[in-house]
């Protein structure tokens, strides 16, 4: 959330912003909403203070015997009571409006994100790797799995609907050895403390994060008010919520191996095939919490240890910039990480790597008290897919294909294999 009094001061900027996302000029609305409540405060503020003023005329009028004024006094202070709680209503009424306004406005990008509308103006920072060369025909991943007899998805779609995968036998170890070695890896290289957080959070939790109140048509809700999580991003980040933290334990880095659940409202008709765009996936998440002069830098280091995990897997990747109309709504910049998939012949995103600045901190009241001026700030967030599970495995099956249609394990999962080197055909 932006702070309005940011906006009151900056207001050129904050529509300049919203233009490069694509979204509409907001200032004009969100001041005059401002304005609204400031008046209506301060009407309260009025009757408040002429009430109290009353309250100590009344008892001078009694001790002068000036009854006649006395009960002049008591009859205001009288309508006063009345009129008071109305006022007061009219000022959670309007707080509550603005505050709603608020919290669609996404986050502003930082001056060095590219300016464009969609995915195809996004920028590419760097690529890694080789793209596989053979001699045999590439093939998409439900080909190759449905082929060895490890996946089904008319088994999924009979249980639970469309956009779920079953997987079984060596494809499931794979799956697992795949996060497993993740997670090793981001808790013993990099410096990130593992967690288990819950699979189901309140609405604070999902509005601390962005998700509430614009996003929720992609959530799932339980029946007693809970929502599924879309990521472990959201338990992680609100593990700081409505905290003081000191300037030393700053940075938290927190990583976490969880399934997550999303909607897929807006994707009719993508993906269908396959397990590309599920409903509920496993992913391996990275967040951050860090002061206002580290995010930046913060950033670039998250970016690089999803991109590690690739690189010990052997495949070939590009690093993209997105551009102002392609980030996500609490976002100051965001880096995509594709992996190349042979038989789609492109590249998909396989993480997501953001920093948001204070921007989710000042929904969740997170904040820390800097070592030097002993201010109380707000906390700078950051979030990563470090990475996607399910798109890793595909990405797996596809770059190690063999012409006999078995898949080769990348030696770095072998030690989470149990002497298995090669995904055969179920016997």
């Amino acid at each position: 959330m932006l702070d309005i009094k940011w906006i009151r001061d900056n207001a050129a900027a904050l529509d300049a912003a919203l233009s490069k996302r694509g979204a509409d000029a907001q200032s004009a609305t969100l001041i005059s909403l401002d304005e609204a409540r400031r008046a209506v405060v301060q009407k309260a503020q009025d009757m408040q203070s002429r009430r109290n003023a009353a309250s100590k005329e009344i008892g001078a009028a009694m001790g002068q015997k000036n009854m006649e004024l006395a009960e002049k006094l008591k009859a205001e202070v009288a309508a006063i009571k009345v009129d008071l709680p109305a006022a007061e209503e009219e000022e959670r009424r309007i707080t509550a409006e603005l505050n709603d306004a608020l919290s669609r406005i996404p986050n502003i990008p930082l001056a060095d994100v590219p300016v464009g509308r969609d995915e195809n103006d996004n920028v590419v920072a760097r690529v890694t790797g080789d793209k596989p060369r053979w001699n045999h025909p590439a093939k998409e991943h439900y080909e190759i799995g449905e082929a060895l007899g490890w996946m089904d998805f008319e088994g999924a779609a009979k249980i639970a609907g469309a956009r779920f995968t079953i997987l079984k036998g060596q494809l499931a170890r794979l799956e697992r050895a795949i996060g497993q070695f993740m997670l090793d890896t981001h808790t013993m290289e990099h410096g990130y403390t593992e967690v288990q957080p819950p699979l189901m959070v309140r609405d604070d939790a999902m509005y601390g994060t962005g998700q509430l109140p614009k996003f929720a048509e992609d959530l799932f809700r339980t029946t007693d008010d809970r929502w599924l999580i879309p990521t472990a991003e959201v338990p992680l980040t609100n593990l700081v919520r409505e905290q003081i933290l000191e300037h030393d334990a700053l940075p938290l880095r927190l990583t976490a191996l969880t399934p997550c659940f999303r909607s897929e409202a807006g994707s009719a008709g993508r993906d269908t095939r396959g397990m590309l765009r599920q409903h509920q996936f496993n992913k391996v998440e990275l967040v951050s919490i860090t002061d206002a002069q580290s995010s930046i830098a913060e950033h670039e280091r998250m970016t690089e240890c999803a991109e590690t995990v690739l690189k010990k897997l052997g495949l070939h990747f590009r690093t993209m910039t997105l551009c102002t109309g392609d980030m996500g709504f609490g976002s100051q910049k965001t880096y995509d990480i594709e992996v190349w998939l042979p038989g789609q012949n492109t590249y998909r995103e396989i993480s997501s790597c953001s920093v948001c600045g204070d921007f989710q901190a000042r929904r969740m009241n997170a904040r820390y008290r800097d070592r030097a001026d002993k201010a109380v700030k707000f906390v700078h967030t950051l979030n990563g897919s470090g990475t996607a599970v399910g798109r890793a495995l595909i990405a797996v099956m596809e770059n190690y294909l063999d012409e006999d249609g078995s898949i080769t394990i990348p030696d770095v999962l072998l030690p989470y294999m149990g002497g298995l080197k090669k995904i055969e055909k179920a016997s």
